[in-house]
């Protein structure tokens, strides 16, 4: 009896983890969208058709980023009560993971429109990568 109720403390333990990883990033996620679509709307004079097509292109990026992101919560209702747990939390991380990379982009493309406006477009491009290439290193190098 003990067991089973151990049991279900950690699988509810394990599913408000899950969710509330993916109530931060989507947090952090709308955040963003809502500070590139005000920018987008109120495009600043000296925005060129380059910068425009970068904007456009972080907003896409992070509308499917926090449409993946919000994935967890809308699959739990859509599939609750659910039998297997197991298969639950792995959906709920592939969303996660998925969710991770056009955020990433999203980042990456508002840093170089942001330095674009003080050193250029194409040095912006290589400006922007150095903060993600240095925590891959840094990642790399954790062990």
């Amino acid at each position: 009896m003990a067991d089973d109720k151990d049991t279900k403390d950690d699988i509810f333990d394990n599913y408000r983890a899950l969710l509330a990883e993916s109530a931060v990033l989507t947090t952090f996620s709308t955040i963003l969208y809502g500070f590139l679509l005000n920018v987008s709307i109120n495009v600043p004079e000296d925005f060129d058709l380059f910068k425009q097509t970068s904007m456009l292109a972080a907003l896409f990026s992070m509308t499917v980023a926090v449409s993946l992101f919000i994935m967890p919560v809308i699959y739990h209702h859509l599939q609750y009560p659910y039998r297997d747990f197991e298969k639950f939390k792995r959906r709920g991380h592939r969303f996660i993971v998925f969710g991770i990379i056009p955020s990433l982009v999203s980042l990456y493309l508002s840093l170089e429109i942001a330095l674009s406006s003080v050193v250029g477009n194409e040095i912006a491009f290589v400006l922007a990568a150095v903060p993600f290439l240095m925590i891959y290193v840094f990642f790399k190098m954790r062990k």
